[in-house]
């Protein structure tokens, strides 16, 4: 994956870039409104973006729920990228950055036909499958390895 570049920064400095990927993949690819996408939690929470040369491919947010737990959200990568690792990629660099700031449980909003993609990233199924945005979910958490009771 040397062809891009990943940037861990706030939506202030990113906003243009940030929409451009998700308005693609979640309002025109997946039909969700964009009152949904753009919630207004974006300001609040830090992003990641990928970049194909200067051309923002892939994308994710993480806020801060409380000090034991954050939540990472918006992945998403352009189609033309999928299948590549980029996702993966944005995935790992999102932990790794957690990990670092000491929180020890992640959580995500799995669309059910990527659950397999979080699982291998050791995320575990939490509850009963939900509608949000009119799409199929299930909440999965991670917990950092040197925290999870044995």
């Amino acid at each position: 994956m040397d062809f891009n570049t990943l940037k861990i920064t706030s939506y202030t400095e990113a906003r243009a870039d940030i929409q451009a990927v998700r308005c693609a993949v979640f309002q025109i690819e997946q039909g969700v409104e964009a009152s949904l996408d753009f919630d207004g939690l974006d300001e609040v929470a830090q992003h990641i973006i990928v970049f194909d040369n200067e051309v923002p491919i892939g994308t994710a947010r993480i806020r801060y729920l409380n000090r034991q737990l954050a939540k990472i959200e918006r992945v998403a990568v352009l189609p033309a990228y999928r299948n590549k690792g980029i996702g993966r990629h944005i995935m790992q660099s999102a932990i790794a950055f957690l990990d670092q700031q000491g929180i020890p449980e992640i959580k995500v909003n799995s669309q059910i036909n990527a659950a397999l993609f979080y699982e291998k990233l050791g995320f575990r199924a939490q509850g009963e499958e939900f509608y949000e945005a009119n799409i199929l979910h299930i909440e999965m958490r991670r917990i950092h390895p040197k925290t999870e009771k044995s």
